[in-house]
């Protein structure tokens, strides 16, 4: 679904920008009772059997784009309660960061197999054979399945020659490398918050956008409009996601139009994180532990935590390019605002930790900066360029698409300590992941560089794009060739990371 324009991205655009639309207006949210009837406008429903409920799930993703929480369905609540205490540049929302709206949820079919048209009642009848359970009989010629006494072995399917009978999966729960989503006592979905990781991939195949993360538009913009000097630092997975006319350039002057001071390339604390976790890699493996995960992802990290807590341990202490290129600016700019902006949703959580809520102010997605850019008018194909961002390296521009950690850790040890063999293994996918460091637990990746993305396909892939992830990944790798520098070690920053960490 990545990529393809649909009734669900149109809505979530509408919300997020009529949201960046009323906190650029300075009056305040009092009008926010007004926005469902903007984003759901006329008498007759978009997609639902209701323009009511169409309006009363508007009005929920609207609190979820500012932060705030799901209303409870039991009782009557106002839908700007809490927003006096949300609507300020200081607040940063609460867990759970990924919600569902129960009454968005289509309670779709979990795990099931059907027969279908295609069944052509043949006389071998393999499906039926085959069925450990006698779960498959013959009604009016066609192959129908007992529900109550099938096991979900998947034998039928395999058996039947034309293909008549599928695999129905919810697609939230099929999305999530956590199995984290479970049902109700209505069969909507579930998130199980204790195994959650807020990767977002649910949120991103949900086909009735039942699911949304909270946001931080208002807040950001409300700092903006306070006069506070905000900093923008933008993941390297930005490149092209704004439209083929969003050059760097041209996107540096659609931020300073929204009204941030000066737009940074995270590729710049990537190559940062490169050189550290490149030296913890060489020190460390095997003297100190037996292999070494990258710690970039912040699903990836959350998940071996929750699941593999013995072996937390061997996640490098480095930080991550978000943390370092945001206390770079704190540094550089005392009492500044920064803002990562970046492709993920999982991020919004790292950056609420203890540890890092000091650097990272504010967290946007690509979709939620969109939002703004359509407040505003932005027009990338008038818009003036402005000056390059050119600072980051092509390794560190590569941390975008899965592999590009693991390669640019691999290539400057290489380039400094030529005589060491680097074995690395990656995984893509939650449960990729969980395969990889089972595997690690036990021995089989010992001397290893590992390399986990939550998400299929790297950052690029990330619940907060817009662009298809394979042309994502390929403009990507254009925006790599265009760097001046080709290793961390060419950087102008080569030697600050060790004196943030």
């Amino acid at each position: 679904m990545r990529g393809i324009p649909s009734l669900i991205t149109d809505i979530r655009k509408k919300v997020f920008t009529e949201v960046a639309r009323m906190a650029y207006s300075g009056n305040g949210y009092e009008c926010a009772d007004d926005l469902p009837y903007i984003i759901v406008p006329g008498d007759q429903p978009l997609h639902r059997e209701s323009v009511f409920l169409e309006r009363a799930i508007a009005s929920e993703r609207v609190r979820l784009a500012m932060g705030l929480n799901l209303r409870p369905i039991q009782t009557r609540h106002l839908m700007t309660e809490g927003m006096d205490h949300a609507a300020i540049a200081e607040q940063y929302y609460e867990p759970p960061l990924i919600n569902i709206i129960p009454y968005a949820c289509h309670a779709c079919p979990t795990n099931q197999y059907r027969g279908t048209e295609n069944c052509q009642n043949c006389l071998a009848a393999s499906c039926q054979k085959v069925c450990p359970k006698g779960a498959i009989s013959f009604v009016n010629g066609k192959s129908m399945i007992d529900q109550e006494k099938c096991i979900k072995c998947g034998k039928c399917a395999t058996a039947c020659p034309y293909n008549a009978i599928i695999h129905m999966q919810r697609p939230c729960q099929a999305a999530c490398g956590m199995d984290a989503i479970g049902s109700d006592e209505h069969g909507r979905a579930v998130i199980n918050q204790d195994k959650c990781v807020s990767c977002g991939q649910c949120l991103v195949s949900c086909p009735f956008g039942a699911i949304a993360d909270k946001g931080q538009i208002y807040q950001v913009i409300q700092s903006i409009l306070k006069g506070d000097q905000v900093i923008a630092i933008v993941a390297p997975a930005f490149i092209g996601q704004f439209g083929k006319h969003s050059t760097p350039e041209k996107f540096v002057s659609a931020m300073k139009v929204l009204g941030f001071d000066r737009v940074v390339e995270v590729a710049v604390g990537a190559d940062m994180c490169t050189i550290e976790e490149a030296r913890d890699f060489l020190e460390k493996v095997p003297a100190e532990q037996p292999f070494m995960a990258t710690s970039c992802c912040p699903a990836w990290h959350s998940m071996v935590h929750k699941l593999f807590p013995a072996q937390s341990g061997n996640i490098s202490m480095t930080l991550t390019p978000m943390v370092f290129t945001a206390r770079l600016m704190k540094k550089e700019h005392p009492g500044c605002k920064v803002v990562f902006v970046g492709p993920c949703a999982a991020k919004k959580l790292e950056a609420i930790r203890a540890d890092i809520r000091s650097d990272v102010d504010f967290v946007l997605t690509f979709e939620e900066l969109q939002g703004m850019f359509e407040a505003k008018e932005v027009d990338f194909a008038t818009i003036e360029p402005s000056e390059i961002v050119n600072e980051g390296t092509a390794a560190g521009r590569g941390f975008a698409v899965s592999g590009g950690v693991a390669q640019a850790v691999t290539d400057l040890i290489h380039q400094t300590n030529p005589e060491v063999e680097v074995k690395t293994a990656r995984a893509e996918g939650l449960r990729e992941c969980r395969k990889l460091m089972t595997l690690a637990k036990v021995g089989k990746y010992n001397g290893y560089l590992l390399e986990g993305m939550a998400c299929p396909g790297g950052c690029v892939a990330g619940a907060g794009t817009l662009l298809p992830v394979d042309l994502a990944a390929k403009v990507v790798g254009r925006y790599q060739s265009e760097a001046d520098q080709e290793s961390p070690l060419e950087s102008a920053y080569r030697d600050v990371g060790h004196n943030l960490d």
